[in-house]
């Protein structure tokens, strides 16, 4: 189910807030010694195409986000691990500047679920005495954070203190009220104990919280409400910071004396990931990207972007970037403003494009909206692009793409010394191969390849928590919940396997994956690009191929096993999306914004919606 839309007008919250909020929070850091420690939960079972590589050598831009406004703030004793690279990690264990954290964060994806909930059960066993506030985050927790609250988890406790469901903002005014709740002496979790219980959580919308009875066990969750979101982007904080906060890596369970030296960063992490724009302009069933962003365009000036981009490469010596956009090319007007500041900028007497490579995702459609401009782009810096195809025909999603106008922006972009980097979603109908038509696969693939195209990604198109599609996937009895013996793990939600189809042979569907990769990534054509280059790209294009070989042996080790268990296993399939087995309500008795229908509601509350909705009937 999508976010509700905050009423109209109300969506942003005003014109230099964060900034202010940051600086109040300055004044206040001076009266406080905190610590913190923020990890990023990292599930290795799904290391495969099309992310195998990239996943361990690229920071995640949200800890290093999230670090870096702890950094700005002045709390400074923070540090960023990440479980990519810190596997053997233990909570428990962790002390920093010699002591227990007084914070302890978790942010996390879906398919990260079994470690983030491991992180936080570990932290649940420090002695509540001593334990840190644990604040959980992350895409994981925008959707679903009733799932970091269990008081009688099979495995052990995994008791978040609060569920942060918004940005940078939300947790800078969580933290502005606790600090200001907070004496001397007392702990920063007495203080969110404190501020709980007096209402004052309820004005800051973004955070989902536990009520307890007299014996600790949950009586309900508190939905604030969905975040209010920042609209200027250049008030975040410096991304720079964030790089300087990260725990080496190592296989030790506890932390390092001090964070990974600037001048090592570049070894671990060649690449750097940046928020640059946030906003889709289309409203694509199976993707909950528009309703997140409460259908606005978020973006970063030019300058700052340049800025960003010099200061990091200097700093750490990075010099190739990935912005975490939705679609960089969503405005042409706002587009054209950044790439003409970017194509303009010199950095040491040196142009900007000359100092940094970046690459970020964009459509087919918004690519030809900008086709005068391609060389525009390509002087800013941009040397490859992810391209939202999904299915060139338009038969799964119309985004106004068409085999045609799919070729046309690739060999545009490859002209231009711009790699096309396609994006697909298989589907049941779609099948391997079609005679005489672009609908197969295989030949979308092919069509591909002759257009410029110099990677492949291909995954089985799956529920994503907050689309449309969700809840409707599941009550159609699309969705799996266990094969044979084996049952369906948050992990296997990545695309990589089929857990969500109504083919009478679902294996097929697996195979075609694995089968579209191989025609794509296979020696023989990895030899084609360097003996008969089709373009100016063929030294990248042979790269990528010897990548996505190495990269395709992970996927087919990992899914072969699933292929099979689909072919002979009894398929068991889920009627209903998960839901939280808590009641959950917002502010003054509404729904929770956060959860699904259908979930428990706390007796109380029941009877307030009944008597509210008698009300608007009379």
């Amino acid at each position: 189910m999508e976010l509700p839309r905050r009423r109209r007008g109300d969506e942003l919250v005003r014109a230099g807030e964060l900034t202010d909020l940051r600086h109040r929070l300055r004044r206040l850091a001076r009266q406080h010694d905190l610590t913190t420690v923020i990890a990023c939960a990292f599930d290795h079972r799904t290391r495969m195409l099309p992310f195998v590589f990239a996943d361990l050598r690229m920071a995640p831009a949200g800890v290093r986000a999230i670090g870096s406004a702890m950094a700005d703030a002045g709390f400074e004793k923070t540090r960023i691990v990440l479980q990519q690279w810190n596997r053997n990690f233990r909570p428990s264990q962790m002390r920093l500047d010699g002591r227990i954290p007084d914070i302890f964060m978790v942010s996390s994806m879906q398919i990260h679920t079994a470690a983030c909930l491991g992180l936080i059960r570990d932290a649940c066993r420090i002695d509540p005495a001593h334990r840190p506030l644990i604040i959980a985050g992350g895409p994981k927790v925008v959707y679903e954070p009733w799932d970091v609250f269990h008081n009688n988890h099979p495995l052990g406790e995994v008791l978040a203190d609060v569920a942060v469901t918004g940005e940078e903002f939300v947790l800078l005014s969580l933290l502005e009220v606790l600090l200001s709740m907070r004496d001397r002496h007392g702990s920063i979790r007495e203080a969110f104990f404190r501020a709980r219980n007096s209402g004052l959580l309820d004005d800051i919308p973004g955070l989902v919280y536990p009520r307890m009875d007299a014996n600790g066990e949950i009586i309900e969750l508190v939905d604030t409400g969905v975040q209010r979101l920042v609209g200027d982007l250049d008030e975040l904080p410096d991304p720079v910071h964030g790089y300087a906060l990260l725990e080496s890596p190592s296989r030790a369970a506890t932390l390092e004396s001090r964070a990974l030296p600037a001048e090592r960063v570049r070894r671990y992490s060649p690449i750097a990931s940046l928020v640059l724009t946030f906003g889709c302009k289309f409203n694509c069933p199976y993707c909950p990207i528009p309703a997140y962003n409460q259908r606005q365009h978020r973006m970063k000036s030019g300058a700052r972007i340049a800025e960003e981009f010099r200061r990091i490469s200097e700093t750490y010596g990075i010099r190739h970037f990935f912005g975490a956009d939705d679609n960089f090319f969503n405005s042409k007007e706002r587009t054209l403003g950044i790439v003409e500041t970017l194509a303009s900028t010199y950095v040491g007497g040196v142009p900007l494009r000359k100092f940094v490579r970046w690459g970020t995702e964009v459509t087919v459609h918004d690519t030809l909206l900008l086709r005068d401009h391609i060389s525009t782009v390509r002087a800013a810096g941009v040397r490859a692009l992810w391209i939202g195809v999904e299915d060139m025909t338009a038969t799964l999603v119309k985004k106004g793409q068409s085999v045609d106008r799919t070729v046309e922006a690739f060999q545009l972009l490859s002209r231009h010394g711009i790699c096309p980097m396609p994006m697909m979603m298989h589907h049941d109908s779609q099948p391997l191969f079609s005679s005489g038509t672009a609908y197969g696969l295989i030949n979308q693939a092919r069509i591909l390849r002759k257009a410029g195209a110099i990677s492949l990604q291909v995954l089985m198109i799956t529920p994503a928590t907050g689309s449309k599609l969700y809840e409707s996937t599941y009550e159609s009895g699309m969705v799996y919940a266990r094969v044979g013996r084996r049952v369906v793990e948050p992990y296997m939600l990545d695309g990589n396997y089929v857990v969500a189809s109504s083919h009478p042979q679902p294996w097929r569907k697996q195979f075609n994956i694995m089968a579209a990769y191989l025609y794509f990534y296979n020696p023989l054509r990895c030899l084609a690009a360097l003996m008969r280059p089709r373009s100016a790209l063929f030294l990248g294009d042979a790269i990528m191929n010897a990548i996505g070989m190495a990269g395709l042996l992970h996927t087919i080790r990992r899914t072969f096993g699933w292929a099979v268990r689909l072919m002979f296993g009894r398929i068991e399939r889920r009627f209903a999306p998960p839901r939280s087995r808590i009641p959950m309500r917002g502010i003054g008795g509404e729904p929770a914004d956060h959860e699904l229908p259908g979930a428990p509601r706390n007796g109380l509350v029941q009877v307030q919606l009944q008597l509210q909705s008698a009300r608007s009937d009379s």
